[in-house]
């Protein structure tokens, strides 16, 4: 563990104030939201900010909203527990609920947030994949003013964004889920929730009517590529159909081979790539089964 270096520290109570700090700073100012990564590289030497800009008391950015017949409004400092444990969320879109309680431990949800799990650009990211699924838009202020993005526009690379550093996420808007769907995120780590995910996969499928086919297809993985990324093969591939038991199959082996996962001192490439298949077929029957108004476990 290296000397932290000097720097300043200062706690605007507005958006404005904040972006105006960061951009004083030329790119040396860092957003303070959890603190649960930020602090941690800090200390390693992998950042050496000149100043950080807490978020903390700037009143609204922690809301979590419905907006009537429009979809789920959270803010990006609403922490991972809160979303975990709300009932705003779990009634209108519960994959969200679910994943949320596999983020790391309860000490570790009490004090991330949403907006720093995404921001932090990491491939193994597990709200990412369902916010993904979800078609999540991210509101982004700065020194330019307002912009809204789908969330996979938001990753360049492992740990950036395309976010200058004065520009700040605010919130995510999610729309409503449409009748006869389901969405489910499954994960695959050594230590269950506590440890980040050697895969993860998202999964959302919305039903016509009573048939086996579907309008919407949505599959995100994570941990399997530079940043979480869409399995657009298999989703064509779902949607080309009646969603019988060999096209879900057929999806499963498309999702892996869309995935580019590495080989670390955790997993090999070739293991990622199979659980992507294991764990992708098992998403989709949980959310087809979902969608058909079964209960899932």
């Amino acid at each position: 563990m290296k000397r932290l270096k000097p720097f300043s520290y200062v706690e605007p109570s507005t958006l404005q104030e904040a972006i105006q700090g960061a951009a004083e700073k030329e790119g040396g100012a860092f957003f303070l939201a959890g603190g649960t990564d930020l602090l941690v590289r800090m200390k390693r030497g992998e950042i050496l900010p000149r100043s950080l800009v807490n978020l903390k008391r700037i009143k609204g950015l922690n809301q979590i909203e419905r907006e009537p017949k429009e979809g789920l409004r959270i803010g990006a400092l609403a922490r991972i527990s809160e979303i975990e444990h709300s009932p705003r969320v779990a009634s209108s879109h519960p994959v969200l609920v679910q994943a949320a309680g596999l983020l790391g431990s309860p000490s570790i949800r009490n004090l991330a947030t949403l907006g720093g799990n995404v921001g932090r650009a990491s491939p193994a990211s597990d709200l990412t994949p369902s916010l993904m699924v979800l078609r999540a838009r991210v509101s982004v202020e700065g020194p330019q003013g307002r912009k809204e993005l789908a969330i996979e526009q938001l990753f360049l690379e492992p740990g950036k964004t395309l976010l200058s550093p004065a520009e700040v996420m605010t919130s995510f808007f999610i729309p409503e889920m449409a009748p006869n769907t389901g969405a489910i995120y499954l994960k695959l780590g050594r230590r269950s929730a506590v440890d980040c995910a050697l895969v993860g996969v998202a999964a959302l499928l919305t039903l016509s009517g009573k048939k086996m086919e579907a309008t919407e297809a949505n599959i995100a993985l994570a941990s399997v590529g530079p940043v979480p990324l869409r399995a657009q093969r298999a989703e064509g591939i779902l949607l080309s159909g009646s969603l019988t038991e060999e096209r879900i199959k057929e999806a499963a082996r498309a999702a892996a081979e869309d995935a580019s996962p590495i080989t670390d001192m955790r997993a090999s490439s070739s293991y990622r790539k199979e659980m992507v298949k294991v764990l992708t077929y098992r998403a989709l029957l949980k959310a087809l089964h979902q969608a058909q108004g079964e209960e899932t476990t």
